[in-house]
């Protein structure tokens, strides 16, 4: 949560003393700078346009001109709203004489903001329907403010626990179900997961929250910014501003409790980029390659070559450049090439990388190539990183709306291509060479299922142990021991998949 506005268990029925934002606030407001019709902004467009929150938010935060209280209450609502949706559509549909597929889709939006703030901040109950209706009013028109008025009425009858009581499949006959709507999360998401994890347990007793609870929380509790300094650039200690802690798992990770990290990022002295993020640029970085006749060594041309196979936006290339040019096995620093597909997304890569530095960085080059199809000769490369296209069921702490865009039908077009991705990677890596295998997810159809499936097509591959490379890192077990498995609950990070192997001799 955001700010000041925390989540609460109960809540004033309309109408009680309980005070909420005064009416005459909202009249001497700008209708765009008002942080309810922001939030609500950022629903339609997540909806409508397929548009991603992270990146819509803090502009129009900006344009608008909302700083401080309204910031966090625009923010708290935007997010907050998108990762509950699944709960709170079970909670209306329960308060509503109309199927919620019937509605018009802004008043559907409107529904679910209030609701949030009705089950799950300290606005006043009061406050939050009767800005409902305002907001109503201002999208819609005025035909639809009864209807938003007595649904929300209806909702602030009862509390979360209260509603969930009613709404949740019994936990008994229905564990997924039930979890799926206490958790906001399509059941088979809670399916997938539950494959990942198993369903062990945290604790004894008739309390115990199964890890797999454990893991669903984690993904609607809201990160800190976390950053990564340049490897090649000043220390940590010498970047962190004095608002920063340092990371629990990366050398160059810190994280801010407050303030704007856009000075450090606008001077390249850091990047915005998660701590599993990190690790599996570290992670290539530091797995041992071989030399062209199977011993273990450098390469044989001397100065290594990376690639970074699906650079776009260019926050791991970034970190790879500066492994890279800090590489202790390679005099000259090892040179990185950053491929991506979309010339768009191959401008950010290219910006990621001319951020400040010192002086004397060995070379880096961008391409625009299809890693399935790529320019370049087999064998060239010493480390190659696939940080594949994935569902992102990893990062709903973070992009909270990818839980609701993706099915589980998508990922067999997903998968398809992590596998032609790898499987380009292994060619493109020589003899001896290792590839990482990345995703941003902890869903095995796009994990392990992924790598055992190429390893079987790849003779001479062989599986490296990524747990053993990130030693430091505990928690990391995996179907197979030698994959390593990130999660939020666990690690503090997005749930990011590792697995690393070394390519045979011919």
């Amino acid at each position: 949560m955001s700010g000041n506005y925390r989540p609460r268990r109960r809540h004033a029925a309309p109408g009680s003393t309980q005070k909420g934002t005064a009416a005459s606030g909202r009249a001497r407001r700008p209708p765009q700078a008002d942080p309810r019709r922001t939030a609500y902004d950022v629903l339609a467009a997540v909806r409508g346009r397929s548009a991603y929150a992270n990146l819509l938010l803090p502009k129009l935060r900006s344009e608008r001109g909302l700083t401080g209280r309204d910031a966090a209450l625009a923010t708290e609502l935007a997010y907050g709203t998108l990762r509950g949706q699944g709960t709170y559509d079970a909670v209306l549909a329960a308060c509503s004489d109309r199927a919620l597929d019937k509605l018009d889709p802004p008043v559907l939006d409107i529904l679910r903001l209030g609701t949030h703030q009705l089950l799950n901040t300290r606005v006043g109950a009061h406050a939050a329907v009767a800005t409902s209706v305002d907001l109503a009013k201002s999208v819609v028109g005025p035909r639809v403010a009864g209807y938003v008025n007595a649904v929300l009425r209806r909702v602030a009858t009862r509390d979360l626990d209260a509603w969930l009581d009613i709404v949740a499949p019994d936990p008994e006959t229905d564990r997924d179900g039930y979890l799926a709507v206490r958790y906001s999360h399509p059941r088979w998401i809670v399916g997938a997961y539950r494959a990942a994890l198993g369903d062990g347990s945290d604790a004894a007793g008739e309390d115990a929250v199964t890890e797999l609870e454990a893991a669903l929380a984690a993904g609607n509790a809201r990160p800190r910014v976390t950053l990564a300094a340049f490897p090649a650039g000043p220390p940590r200690a010498d970047v962190m501003p004095e608002n920063a802690d340092p990371g629990r798992w990366s050398p160059y990770a810190f994280t801010l409790r407050s303030g704007d990290p856009a000075p450090l990022i606008e001077s390249g002295a850091a990047a915005v980029q998660d701590e599993g993020s990190q690790l599996a640029a570290i992670a290539l970085a530091r797995a041992p390659v071989g030399a062209a006749d199977g011993a273990d060594g450098a390469s044989p041309a001397g100065a290594e070559r990376w690639l970074d196979l699906c650079a776009g936006p260019g926050g791991k290339s970034r970190l790879l450049y500066g492994l890279a040019a800090a590489a202790p096995d390679s005099p000259r620093g090892a040179t990185l090439a950053a491929a991506e597909l979309h010339p768009h997304r191959a401008a950010l890569v290219a910006e990621a990388l001319a951020r400040p530095g010192p002086d004397g960085l060995p070379p880096h080059t961008v391409i625009v190539a299809d890693g399935t199809k790529p320019p370049w000769p087999e064998g060239t490369f010493d480390r190659v990183l696939v940080d594949a296209p994935c569902s992102g069921l990893g990062a709903l702490r973070r992009r909270p709306e990818a839980r609701w865009r993706k099915s589980e039908e998508d990922l067999k077009e997903l998968t398809a291509l992590q596998r032609d991705l790898l499987r380009s990677a292994l060619t493109a890596v020589r003899p001896g060479g290792v590839v990482a295998y990345v995703t941003c997810s902890p869903v095995p159809a796009e994990t392990s299922d992924v790598v055992t499936d190429v390893l079987a097509s790849a003779p001479g591959a062989e599986l490296l142990d990524a747990p053993e490379v990130l030693s430091a890192v505990t928690g990391l077990g995996a179907a197979d021991p030698r994959f390593a498995q990130l999660w939020p609950h666990r690690h503090g990070t997005d749930a990011i998949f590792i697995a690393l192997l070394r390519r045979g001799k011919e």
